[in-house]
């Protein structure tokens, strides 16, 4: 069966602030709360995006996959059935049936032995951090992302930071208000071709909006990005990708009823039994 990645937070599912709804208040869509953090709604899906994604789901194996840690993962409750497989910590994570899976976690440790440890990095960006990183942070204990206020970030220290990680094996991307450092050999790409194994083999489809899941949009057979996020600043583009015509949560329901409909197509068709 074809498997279908969705990267997760403004792609398939979308803060109040990244809803980016353009119409009156009086026609703007229902929503669906599909994570509470702090007691507080926090992410949400339109009923059109819903109705797709539920639609999506019976016609290939849908995988979440994001950078989210597996707790902050846990917070998200989809619609329909809890699903097979889902990937977490941008890959160093494969989950099945909701479980951290101990063989792939063990694989991805020996393949990031090849890169500085993780100690290096944090101590490094500790020691270039300043006024402008508000929060350092690990996700777990296999990446480190700094929460900066964009608009005090010097000049150039992303770059520099980005060329000190280069020779250890470590990529720096800025997205929003977090600078992530990553190890090269962490990608969701590698968690997506292990689900696909898993299933049989396929077809690969995806959907994402950051740099984070570029790998993972050039890995896929076809894939959709939305007309919005870090891919769409930097012009993101491939011969397989399509890109929305909508941004913000109506791109949300356009990229699944794309990914449906070529699911769909795809789909191997039932032969009926002889007279």
């Amino acid at each position: 069966m074809t498997v279908v990645c969705l990267d997760l937070d403004r792609t398939t599912i979308y803060s109040a602030a990244a809803l980016d709804l353009r119409v009156p208040d009086h026609e703007a869509p229902r929503l669906l709360c599909v994570e509470i953090y702090k007691g507080a709604p926090l992410s949400f899906m339109t009923e059109d995006a819903v109705a797709a994604f539920l639609e999506l789901q019976g016609v290939a194996t849908v995988v979440p996959t994001t950078t989210r840690t597996p707790e902050q993962l846990a917070r998200v409750h989809l619609p329909g059935p809890p699903p097979r497989y889902a990937i977490a910590s941008n890959g160093g994570h494969l989950l099945v049936d909701s479980a951290i899976d101990p063989s792939w976690n063990a694989a991805v440790r020996a393949r990031l032995d090849a890169c500085a440890p993780l100690a290096e990095v944090e101590a490094h960006l500790r020691a270039r951090g300043g006024p402008f990183v508000l929060a350092l942070r690990t996700a777990s204990e296999l990446f480190s992302y700094a929460v900066v206020d964009r608009a005090a970030l010097p000049d150039g220290w992303v770059e520099e930071l980005a060329a000190w990680c280069a020779p250890r094996g470590w990529t720096v991307s800025l997205q929003g208000r977090k600078v992530y450092a990553v190890p090269a050999g962490l990608t969701k790409s590698a968690a997506a071709a292990e689900v696909v194994a898993r299933c049989g083999g396929g077809p690969l489809l995806a959907a994402g909006d950051s740099l984070l899941d570029a790998d993972l949009l050039e890995a896929a057979d076809a894939a959709v990005r939305p007309a919005h996020g870090e891919l769409a600043d930097t012009g993101f583009r491939r011969p397989h990708l399509d890109v929305t015509t909508a941004s913000g949560a109506a791109a949300g329901s356009e990229l699944l009823r794309r990914l449906r409909e070529r699911a769909a197509a795809i789909a191997p068709v039932p032969v009926s039994g002889r007279l």
